[in-house]
């Protein structure tokens, strides 16, 4: 199996587990649903290579989406443990939201998912 980015590696004395086609297809159907939704692919765009936005930050940067749902799909984001809301001490209140380490990790396989649909 090759590689979809030159960043990623194996932990040392790592393995993969030994995937059957049911639990192949369980795996990739639960990665499917921290991701599945209307919002979401753009916010995660959004916050890739780093980005700390703002709420509002967001809010313009995805043109047709109400605040309801933006914090809806953030707050699912948060409790899958894809993305990390900072909130400041402040007046008037300023809320900061990054990818963890783990959601940051998902660039390159949605980078080899848009290679494999460019090919098709």
């Amino acid at each position: 199996m090759t590689r979809t980015h030159e960043k990623v590696r194996d932990a040392p004395g790592s393995k993969r587990p030994e995937y059957t086609p049911l639990s192949a297809a369980k795996g990739i159907e639960q990665a499917l649903k921290y991701i599945d939704g209307r919002w979401k692919l753009l916010i995660l765009f959004h916050l890739f290579g780093g980005q700390v936005l703002r709420f509002s930050d967001l809010e313009r940067a995805i043109p047709g989406i109400s605040q309801k749902m933006l914090a809806q799909q953030l707050r699912r984001l948060e409790a899958d443990g894809i993305v990390v809301r900072t909130v400041h001490n402040q007046v008037p209140p300023k809320v900061e939201y990054r990818l963890t380490a783990w959601g940051q990790s998902l660039c390159p396989a949605l980078d080899a998912l848009l290679e494999w649909t460019e090919k098709g």
